[in-house]
């Protein structure tokens, strides 16, 4: 049941990252519609995986930016005593931004974390099949390293949804 539970948060976010208050409608709202500050996202772009960055590199395909998304824990605390699944779930987005120049690598990454995090603060609430996202999100960036297409930065999004589920 925790399996099921987490796909479907999985993909729940996932449209919400998509949807039409998503990404790239905060992209548009952040830069001014101004495409030389960053390319709004097709939706190969967006996954629903936990990979590490070399490999999705190497089966190929990957177009940067990338927003992976993942259920990280589930927590099933029973806090309603007579509900098989009470607790919460903790998820996590993680963007990787490429590019071949290190100048402006870290402003273009914190641009798509803006955005991510903006479109969750436009997904409060009811979520549906018992699950609640009541906001609230920490932001972690790493350094720049080498990889992709020369350079690689990543800024990993995770926030809570609480789940009530008989």
């Amino acid at each position: 049941m925790t399996k099921r539970i987490g796909s479907v948060a999985t993909a729940k976010t996932a449209v919400c990252l998509r949807g039409p208050k998503g990404v790239n409608a905060a992209l548009a709202a952040l830069t001014g519609g101004d495409r030389d500050l960053a390319s709004l996202l097709e939706a190969a772009q967006v996954r629903t995986q936990n990979a590490a960055a070399d490999l999705a590199e190497r089966s190929g395909g990957t177009q940067y930016p990338t927003l992976d998304i993942y259920c990280e824990k589930v927590v099933n605390s029973l806090k309603e005593k007579f509900r098989r699944f009470s607790g919460s779930l903790q998820m996590a987005i993680e963007i990787r931004h490429s590019q071949d120049r290190l100048e402006g690598t870290e402003e273009k990454l914190e641009l798509y974390a803006d955005a991510a995090a903006q479109s969750l603060d436009t997904a409060r609430g009811d979520w549906g099949d018992g699950m609640f996202y009541a906001g609230g999100y920490e932001i972690a960036f790493s350094g720049v390293k080498r990889g992709g297409k020369n350079y690689v930065q990543s800024a990993k999004i995770t926030f809570e949804i609480e789940v009530s589920r008989n």
